[in-house]
C-alpha cells in the first residue's frame, strides 16, 4: 500500500505547479490557488503515509521524480512549454531513475 501512497503523492505533486499556472488566468486565480494548496497538502500527507514503510531517501526521490517529470510533460503537452530531444531525454532519465529505485527496493 505504501507504493500506492507514494505514486499518488507524486501525482499530486504535479497538481500544485499546475494550480499555480492556472491561477495566472484572471478568471481562475482563486480556484487555481486553492487547487495548488490542496495538492500540496495532500501530496505531503500521502508522502508521510508512504514513508511508514519506504525509506525516506527512496520515497523523496520517487516523489520529486514523479512530480518533476509529470510537470514537464503537462507543461509541454498542454501549455506549449519548450520541447527538444534533450529535454525529453532528461525527463526519461528521471522516469528511469524512479523505476530503478522501485525495482531496487
Amino acid at each position: 500500500m505504501s507504493w500506492t501512497y507514494l505514486i499518488l503523492a507524486g501525482c499530486l505533486e504535479i497538481g500544485w505547479p499546475l494550480g499555480f499556472k492556472l491561477s495566472q488566468n484572471e478568471g481562475a486565480r482563486l480556484p487555481g490557488l486553492i487547487m495548488a494548496v490542496l495538492c500540496m497538502a495532500l501530496s505531503g500527507l500521502f508522502l508521510w503515509l508512504a514513508q511508514r514503510e519506504i525509506p525516506m531517501g527512496t520515497a523523496y526521490a520517487v516523489w520529486t521524480g514523479i512530480g518533476a517529470a509529470g510537470t514537464f510533460f503537462v507543461g509541454v503537452w498542454f501549455f506549449g512549454d519548450p520541447a527538444s530531444l534533450g529535454r525529453y531525454l532528461g525527463a526519461a532519465l528521471i522516469v528511469a531513475g524512479v523505476i530503478t529505485l522501485k525495482l531496487a527496493h
